[in-house]
């Protein structure tokens, strides 16, 4: 208990130093931890992920890449113990999708892709919903992506989750409120989106 107790002290003193190495030597221990120690981990997640979402939104742009990279690891090892730090997860994966790095912005699509694979789809649907309100331009629509990639699998479990989460995606985007975003076909994405809830919903969608 005490060495577990001095290896979690270490990751946050290491997380929370002012160098920005210092800071990655941090993030490696987390995924090293990960690695060795998965329960421990997973049973102190929402501490851990005090100090870490810190890195995600890094204003180094190599912490944040490892950060993101190391992510998109710890979502596979972990799984389902990752549920109690969802919005966070979310939140720190979509704020980074609209970077001008194309390094952050490759982590975060990784990042995003494990998410999907991984975690649980309907907590997903509701978080990336609600993150979609606050998002513009290419963040916006990989997120409609994502969100069109889940309606199947999320209404054969909950249909009311669909409707109610990603049903307000739609009209807001057939409102116009999406932005135009360059190299982008926005109304392929939002074409793609309401096929989607067609399949599932059929003349309900009206």
């Amino acid at each position: 208990a005490m060495d577990e107790t001095e290896s979690l002290q270490k990751l946050y003193d290491l997380l929370e130093a002012k160098g920005f190495e210092t800071r990655m030597e941090g993030v490696a221990l987390l995924l090293d931890l990960c690695k060795k120690s998965p329960k421990l981990v997973a049973t102190n997640i929402v501490q851990i992920f005090d100090y870490f979402v810190l890195r995600i939104f890094d204003t180094h742009k190599k912490v944040k890449q490892m950060a993101l990279d190391v992510l998109a690891e710890i979502i596979v090892i972990l799984e389902d113990a990752m549920n109690p730090v969802i919005i966070r997860l979310v939140e720190g994966i979509t704020r980074n999708l609209n970077s001008k790095d194309p390094g952050v912005h490759a982590t975060a699509v990784n990042a995003l892709e494990e998410s999907i694979a991984h975690l649980d789809k309907v907590s997903l649907m509701k978080e990336f919903s609600h993150q979609w309100s606050q998002l513009s331009g290419q963040a916006a629509l990989e997120v409609t992506e994502r969100i069109t990639e889940l309606v199947e699998g999320v209404h054969a479990r909950s249909p009311e989750v669909v409707q109610r989460y990603a049903l307000p995606v739609l009209w807001s985007l057939l409102e116009n409120k999406a932005l135009p975003v360059r190299g982008a076909n926005v109304r392929m994405v939002v074409t793609r989106l309401a096929s989607a809830l067609y399949k599932v919903m059929g003349t309900k969608l009206k």
